[in-house]
Parts: structure tokens; C-alpha cells; sequence
């Protein structure tokens, strides 16, 4: 991951590193007696120059040397032997030794000083040379060799000006492109793809839009999930009360013996809005908060579920599978509720003769309660739509609303795991609960 704390760290690090080593350049250039020595045209190799001319030509080519250098560069030069006394005439003024003595603070003096020593590689004898440079002159090198430094300098605030531009617009458009996401995402308007390409980054930024991405589409999910379940609640609701205004209208026309026809059918349809109504207000209350979850006498409640099938279907016949050990922490009525509405389902479709297998065992763990009937099964590809709140699968003449497996798999959820829902290999059809044996977090609501 290239990340944006090292590109960030990076960019002031180099910043500073140029900074001070161009101060430190510059420092040495303007102040160091070294510098000039080794840099001014004047001085530089002179040393060596003058101790080859004057050990090879004698002391007047060395003095010619030195009135040359001195009528170029405006340099006067003295050199000294060991013992301090002049090799050469040199080129001082006479009155220059008593002028310094007079004016002994430097920085008084019209020139500068300098003075290093040069040994000889061939006669191993030491020279003092000894230069007096005016002021005016040394200013005016310094502005001409400070060119390039300077040109250094600029160039190196120029690069610093554009990498400290591409980094401020690398940091601030994604985050105004997260902003605007987060805009649409209020409006309901959010779409995936307007961060698609920020989520392709390989920093931080781009592990933002990528989370951002995934949390906008469940959220947008949600939203649009939570439409389409009042559109559903409005649709199912819709027709019992069509049905019920129907009979009332009937009701009021028909005289005595056939309105006494009426009253089973009005009696039947509110029956039917009661169970729709408590069946969308069960799905709704999984959503509040459970409380604290309790451990869970799964024998009891399972035999409490086969006791009460049994008054509503006694010639089916319901076969429990308990594993030896199973323990499980939970809210025992959400379970129930959910384990109710698969039983019920498989009674719809299970064929007399046949029974129902309620199995409750661990695997990979994690429990597994699963309700298993002989019935025709559901085509595999309306598999994927089952759980959706009002949605069943065609061709279903039984009674029911689509809301018995939106419940069962919400209190999976609820409980941290998942409802799976499959043809069995031997025939029939399957719902298996899996859950985690450990106490669950609650997960937000999903349709």
C-alpha cells in the first residue's frame, strides 16, 4: 500500500532536507575563508602554480606571475618561507603592513585577508601565501558565483511548489469526491460508481472509498428494501380490506337469512388481517432491542414446537434429533417464533405419511437447526428470492403472506448467523438456522 502518512512524511522530510542544505551552501559560500580560497578564479591553484614557477623559473617569473594575477583579479599576494620572511618582492603596497596595524578590527579594512599554506610535492619545503582581496571585489564574485546556488534554489522551490500542489490536490479531491458522496448518499441519490475509481487507490484514501462504497450500498439497500416493504405492507394490506369492504357492501343489501351467509366470510377476512398484521409487527419488533441474551433449553423448546404442530396437523408426524451437549445463548421466544414459521411451512407442503425431521446438531462450531420436509421442493432458481418479506415462490396454493421466512431469517441474523435454504439431495426441501454457540452482537436490520 503506498501510504499517504509516508507520501505526506515524505514531502515535508524532502522539503526540509533541501531547505537546509541550500541554507548551509549558501552560509559556506558567503563566510568561509575556504570557499573563497578554492573557488575564486584569483586564488584557485595559484599555490601550486606559483610554488612549480618559482622552484622550476627562479623568483622573477614568480613575481611576474603573482603582477599578473594581481592585474586580472585586483589580488595582492605575499608568500613567506618557514621562518616568516618574504620570498618575493610580492605585490603589497609598502604602507599596507602599517595601514593594518593601524586599523587592527578587520572589519574595518577596504579588503579582505586570507592566507594558507602550500607544501611543496617536490622539495618538501612550506610556503605561506598570504592574499589581500578588496571588499568590492569579493562582492562581486559572490553575486556572480551565487547564480547558479540561487538558480539551484529556485528551481528546487519550484519542484517543491508543484509536489506540494499534486500532493494538496492528491489529498483534498478525493476528499471532496467522499463529500459529495455522502451528499448524495443523504438524498438517497448515492451511486456506487461515483467512487469506483477513487476506491481503485492504493492508500488510505482509497481503503476509505472502498468501505464507503460497500457501507453506501447497503445503506442504499436498505433504504431501497425498506420501500419496497411498505409498498408490499400497502399491496397486502390492500386486499383483505378490498375484500372486507366487498362483503360489508354485500352485507347491507342481502336481507336476514342471506346476510347470516356473510358473516363467516367477514369473520374469515379479518381473521386474515390479524395474522398479516401480527405477522408484519413480529418482523418489525426483531428489529428493538432483545435485551440480553439467556441460554437457551433447546429440547424444551423444540418439543414445545412439535406439541403445538401437532394441534394444528395431527396426522403429521414431526421427528426430533437432538445432539447430546447442545447448549446455546439467545432469546428463546425469537428462535421459537422462527423455528414455528419453518415448521409451519414444511407442514404446508410435506405429504402425509412422511415425517418431518427437526434436527438440532453442531457443525464447524456452529449450530445447525435445521427443519426438513418430503415435499416437492422450490425451483432453484427462486431460491434466491426466498426469505424477501411478501415474497413466495409461484404456484403456491397454500395460505400465507411471504412472511414466515423473512422472520426466521432475521432472528438467524440477529443471533449472528445466517438462514440457508436448499433442496435436500434426497428430496424435499430444507431451512437450516446457523448460528454461533457464543453469545451473538446484534447486526443491524436487513431486508
Amino acid at each position: 500500500m503506498r501510504s499517504l502518512f509516508w507520501r505526506i512524511f515524505a514531502s515535508f522530510w524532502l522539503a526540509i532536507a533541501l531547505v537546509a542544505g541550500l541554507s548551509m551552501l549558501l552560509g559556506r559560500m558567503l563566510n568561509q575563508d575556504a570557499w573563497l580560497l578554492s573557488q575564486h578564479p584569483g586564488m584557485n591553484n595559484l599555490a601550486e602554480t606559483w610554488t612549480q614557477r618559482y622552484e622550476t623559473q627562479g623568483p622573477r617569473a614568480a613575481q611576474t606571475l603573482l603582477e599578473q594575477r594581481k592585474r586580472s583579479f585586483s589580488i595582492d599576494v605575499q608568500v613567506l618561507d618557514n621562518s616568516g620572511q618574504p620570498l618575493i618582492k610580492g605585490t603589497f603596497p609598502p604602507r599596507a603592513a602599517a595601514f593594518e596595524a593601524r586599523h587592527r578590527n578587520e572589519k574595518r579594512l577596504p579588503w579582505r585577508r586570507l592566507s594558507v599554506d602550500y607544501t611543496s610535492p617536490s622539495s618538501g619545503e612550506t610556503f605561506l601565501f598570504i592574499y589581500r582581496i578588496p571588499i568590492p571585489e569579493v562582492a562581486a564574485w559572490q553575486r556572480d558565483s551565487l547564480l547558479w546556488p540561487l538558480s539551484a534554489l529556485a528551481i528546487a522551490m519550484l519542484v517543491l511548489t508543484l509536489f506540494s500542489l499534486w500532493l494538496t490536490l492528491s489529498i483534498t479531491r478525493p476528499l471532496n469526491r467522499l463529500r459529495g458522496a455522502v451528499h448524495d448518499l443523504g438524498q438517497t441519490a448515492y451511486q456506487q460508481s461515483s467512487l469506483a475509481k477513487l476506491a481503485e487507490r492504493r492508500d488510505e484514501l482509497g481503503v476509505l472509498a472502498a468501505d464507503f462504497n460497500r457501507m453506501g450500498e447497503r445503506v442504499q439497500g436498505l433504504i431501497n428494501s425498506q420501500r419496497q416493504l411498505l409498498r408490499d405492507v400497502s399491496h397486502e394490506l390492500r386486499s383483505p380490506l378490498a375484500r372486507l369492504r366487498i362483503a360489508l357492501a354485500l352485507t347491507e343489501r342481502a336481507n336476514d337469512v342471506e346476510r347470516e351467509k356473510y358473516w363467516p366470510r367477514l369473520s374469515q377476512e379479518c381473521d386474515r388481517l390479524e395474522a398479516l398484521i401480527s405477522e408484519i409487527l413480529a418482523l418489525a419488533r426483531l428489529d428493538a432491542e432483545p435485551g440480553a441474551a439467556q441460554p437457551i433449553d433447546l429440547a424444551e423448546l423444540l418439543n414445545t414446537l412439535r406439541e403445538e404442530a401437532h394441534l394444528d396437523a395431527p396426522q403429521q408426524q414431526i421427528n426430533i434429533q437432538l445432539e447430546q451437549g447442545v447448549q446455546l445463548n439467545g432469546w428463546a421466544d425469537m428462535l421459537q417464533r422462527a423455528l414455528d414459521n419453518l415448521l409451519r411451512n414444511a407442514l404446508r407442503f410435506n405429504p402425509a405419511g412422511q415425517a418431518i425431521e427437526l434436527t438440532a446438531c453442531i457443525s464447524a462450531g456452529r449450530l445447525c437447526l435445521s427443519v426438513r420436509d418430503h415435499g416437492p421442493g422450490v425451483p432453484p432458481e427462486q431460491l434466491a428470492r426466498l426469505g424477501e418479506p411478501f415474497y413466495r415462490a409461484p404456484g403456491q396454493a397454500s395460505s400465507g403472506h411471504g412472511l414466515g421466512l423473512a422472520i426466521a431469517r432475521r432472528a438467524a441474523e440477529l443471533h449472528g448467523g445466517q438462514l440457508e435454504l436448499s433442496n435436500h439431495a434426497q428430496g424435499g426441501f430444507i431451512a437450516t438456522l446457523r448460528m454461533p454457540l457464543t453469545q451473538p452482537n446484534l447486526a443491524p436490520a436487513k431486508y
